[in-house]
């Protein structure tokens, strides 16, 4: 070699040279590869070198972060130009020196990272095991890096499933190890740049070992799962709610309680992650896609002391509340930490002893909020009094007054937050600020201004051409929908009634303008239901629920020289509601082909300008709820009154379910559904979630679980079986509570967590007389008692097959000598160790927690940004137009 060498020219010195160099790199630098997803014995990782998944999915190696830098190991995706972190080891024993990190295997078998010179432990596995040089470290394809045994890899010693950060990938657990007590606990980032343990986590309750909390700073509660049942959904509401793609279960034995969701399509990420914000957010990921979509999230941010959360459309953001200014610039603007909060820019007067040109300190109002922590109440006398007592007090930073008092807050303000534009929480805070702070701020948006006018004026004209001719197709029909409809305040209702009674003779679509109308429903314009409503005036109004205000208007009607008086009550369909156009058709068809006396009366109904609107008639006694578990309903329902309510209901169900010509199941019958006339007499309302059966039908099965948490069927909420089985279960609720006084959801008594489970021990224990609502009065006989509330537990039976129709229900109700089944455990029939069954976190739609029925968060999110973008465009359009005239 050396003489081909010398023959060909080539000096030997540089070649001798650069084999040294080479051999000392190696010696001293590993190469950049170990090879594949496993780490053995004898081998080392170092900075440069990773270990990638079988599958490619994941990555684990050494990552970077801070100023100066600091050194982690931490697992992230593979196939992404930023690093997406989804664990990292010594997130709270971050290394900062320039020595690099080693990973390698110790005596023992465990992992252990330490710097190349010194061999003191940063991080280790740290588990017991007999010592062994048969382990190994495989990074899986769904993210779990383990250490396991070579001969046997189905023994594992140790994986970074069960010490998750603020992520949990598919088949992770999240809970209890109840024989060692170890939990697995989300806990978020510090900030983008500094991946140590923050103030918001997540993770099971470890004494009941069945609900979850996400906590702020290890000692707030901010939110809860609600408990839950082995293998179903959580008592909330708004708990995450599975998909088509993933599914959550929650595990119970002996030996552990856990919480994890698997995935369907190995082709889709999804990992749930405790952010750093103080939200827990499930973000999805598919090929073909530019980002994580948020799938679901829940939470609260915290932007510390004096710290404003402010909500927009497009997502969220904290700032300063107005005299005050970030506590650290850097860390607010450039890390997204807000843990620092604000400061105030000049102290107040009372702190200091100035005064700024006599002025002295003052209150700056502050609407639409969320109120404060740590509140007290004073028993003020108004609220120039409430604000008198704070101005004394030097530590009170702010107050307000309402129904409850005087509230003032002394020292730093937490979670606070600032709804969005059309969400009115009536909460005005007035905030205590120095004289200087007090001056208004105004400024010119010239940043937008100079945005519009640089739009290109050829773009604009050929965009503009399209948009006007949209315009006016639009107004032209506008004007047609506005010669067609009635004007609300000119309508007689009383010559309408005989054309609603002939609302069964044909089931076509009663909405339409043109041809015969099967019913005449009067379509009344927009115009004159803001005119009668008093632009939908705060003075009309009766309340509102999950789908939008309700207004209540007296009407009088000139009759020759008579005035006719007549109250109605406009329900005004929210943009932002649950209910979409097709529950409004359902609704407005339903109730204008039906006619019976125990079912509210629809009048008529208004569709324009993406506005939906319906007139009923008024119920002056408001509904069923207000007087069964109202704050003052002392003496308001007695034995008499309540029996007819039962009876009426009973009745006005077996119409739906029977004798009308459409077989109707309700599907959200509860006591806030149920209004109630001058002569206290039931009707049923709200039949925007029912559904039509033809012919002989009595069940089928959805995929859209809909109605309110408490009322629901087992069958319904678990499979989404409905029936009229499943309107007979919400009645035995019902008629419950009616003789109760006490509502199903969130009962504390006894060991039971339902109404329904107290009535059955109070039934077996032959103590049924004790559930009675003592502000009934005296019922005819204990028997006659007994009577209604075995005929309620009959009602909600487990298995629908053994529950009565309602032709039954209505002959028990009335024939009060024939004998009755026996009762069987209810549904739900529970004591505070086991939770009910929920609807299933698939398809969840339409679940509340007693009056207010709400949607499902990915379909209302749907449909608001449905409604915003028809605003925006709305608006873009008249801007182009106002630049082309």
């Amino acid at each position: 070699m050396w003489q081909l060498m010398r023959d060909t020219g080539i000096t030997t010195r540089p070649l001798f040279l650069l084999c040294v160099l080479l051999l000392f790199q190696l010696l001293h630098r590993p190469c950049f590869s170990i090879g594949g997803d496993t780490l053995s014995m004898n081998q080392t990782l170092s900075e440069g070198q990773t270990l990638v998944s079988q599958g490619s999915n994941f990555e684990l190696g050494f990552f970077t972060k801070g100023t100066p830098l600091s050194f982690y190991l931490g697992i992230w995706y593979k196939h992404f130009a930023e690093k997406i972190m989804v664990w990292a080891a010594n997130r709270e024993n971050m290394f900062s020196n320039t020595f690099p990190l080693i990973l390698e295997f110790s005596e023992d078998g465990n992992l252990i990272l330490h710097s190349r010179f010194d061999k003191d432990p940063i991080w280790s596995t740290n588990f017991v095991s007999p010592k062994s040089n048969s382990t190994e470290a495989v990074l899986q394809d769904n993210g779990n890096f383990v250490v396991r045994d070579v001969t046997n890899p189905s023994i594992i010693y140790w994986q970074s499933f069960d010490h998750p950060t603020d992520t949990l990938l598919p088949g992770a657990k999240l809970g209890i190890d109840k024989r060692t007590s170890k939990t697995q606990v989300l806990t978020s980032w510090k900030n983008s740049e500094d991946p140590a343990p923050g103030k918001f986590s997540f993770e099971i309750d470890r004494v009941e070992k069945n609900q979850y909390f996400l906590e702020w700073n290890n000692s707030k509660r901010i939110w809860g799962t609600g408990v839950r049942n082995i293998g179903h959904s959580f008592s909330s509401s708004s708990v995450v709610a599975d998909g088509g793609e993933y599914s959550f279960k929650f595990i119970s034995n002996e030996n552990e309680s856990y919480l994890t969701y698997s995935v369907s399509n190995s082709s889709i990420f999804f990992r749930l992650v405790m952010d750093m914000s103080g939200e827990l957010r499930l973000l999805q990921w598919f090929a073909g896609n530019w980002d994580w979509w948020v799938v679901w999230s829940q939470g609260y941010a915290s932007c510390g002391a004096f710290g404003i959360l402010r909500e927009r459309f497009w997502g969220s953001f904290c700032e300063c509340l107005p005299g005050y200014e970030p506590f650290s610039i850097e860390e607010t603007t450039l890390l997204n930490d807000w843990s620092g909060g604000c400061v105030s820019k000049t102290p107040l007067q009372c702190e200091n002893g100035t005064n700024i040109n006599a002025m002295t300190d003052g209150f700056s109002k502050f609407p639409n909020t969320t109120l404060p922590e740590n509140l007290k109440v004073l028993p003020g006398r108004g609220p120039e009094w409430c604000k008198s007592a704070c101005m004394q007090n030097c530590s009170c930073t702010a107050y307000t007054y309402n129904s409850s008092g005087c509230l003032v807050w002394e020292g730093d303000l937490l979670f606070l937050q600032k709804l969005r534009f059309g969400i009115n929480t009536k909460q005005d805070l007035y905030l205590k600020l120095a004289a200087s702070d007090q001056l208004p701020n105004v400024r010119g948006d010239k940043k937008n201004l100079r945005v519009i006018i640089a739009v290109p004026v050829s773009l604009t004209l050929i965009i503009s051409v399209g948009f006007i001719y949209c315009l006016i197709r639009r107004k032209l029909k506008q004007i047609g929908e506005e010669d067609s409809s009635e004007d609300l305040l000119l309508f007689d209702f009383s010559a309408s009634a005989s054309a609603n009674a002939a609302a069964e003779t044909n089931t076509g679509n009663n909405l339409g303008r043109s041809g015969k109308k099967d019913v005449e429903l009067p379509l009344f314009s927009f115009a004159s239901v803001s005119a009668a409503t008093g632009n939908f005036s705060a003075a009309n109004k009766l309340g509102e629920g999950g789908f939008g205000p309700v207004y209540k208007l007296h009407m009088f009607l000139k009759q020759g020289n008579l005035l006719k008086g007549q109250e109605i009550a406009v329900k005004r369909l929210s943009r932002t509601s649950g209910q979409g156009l097709q529950e409004f058709k359902n609704e407005t068809l339903l109730i204008a082909k039906l006619q019976h006396r125990n079912l509210v009366k629809l009048l008529g109904c208004c569709i324009e300008r993406d506005e939906n609107i319906l007139i009923y008639e008024y119920m002056p006694n408001k509904s069923l709820d207000f007087f069964l578990f109202g704050p003052n309903k002392q003496g308001m329902l007695d034995w008499r009154t309540s029996i007819r309510i039962i009876d009426g209901i009973a009745q006005g169900l077996l119409y739906l379910h029977q004798y009308s010509r459409l077989r109707i199941i309700h599907r959200d019958l509860k006591a806030s559904n149920i209004l109630l006339d001058s002569e206290m007499n039931p009707k049923i309302s709200d039949f925007g979630m029912a559904r039509i059966f033809g012919g002989n039908e009595s069940q089928a099965n959805t995929n859209r679980i809909v109605g309110t948490y408490g009322y629901m069927s087992p069958e319904y909420a678990m499979e989404g079986l409905f029936s009229i089985k499943s309107d007979v279960f919400s009645f035995g609720v019902l008629l419950l509570e009616i003789m109760s006084g006490k509502k199903n959801t969130g009962f504390y008594h006894s060991d039971s967590l339902f109404l329904l489970g107290y009535a059955w021990e109070l039934w077996s224990a032959n103590r049924g007389v004790e559930l009675m609502d003592p502000l009934l009065g005296n019922p005819p006989s204990a028997t006659t008692l007994l009577r209604y509330i075995s005929i309620g537990l009959l009602c909600v039976k487990g298995n629908a097959n053994d529950r009565p129709t309602m032709s039954d229900v209505v002959s028990m109700l009335t024939n009060e000598y024939a004998p009755l089944p026996i009762p069987k455990e209810p549904a739900f029939f529970t004591g505070r160790g086991v939770m009910n069954t929920n609807p299933p976190l698939s398809n969840a739609e339409n679940c509340s927690v007693n009056t207010v029925t709400l949607s499902i968060i990915e379909a209302r999110r749907n449909d608001n940004l449905i409604s915003y973008s028809k605003t925006f465009l709305f608006q873009i359009e008249i801007l182009i137009c106002l630049i082309v005239l």
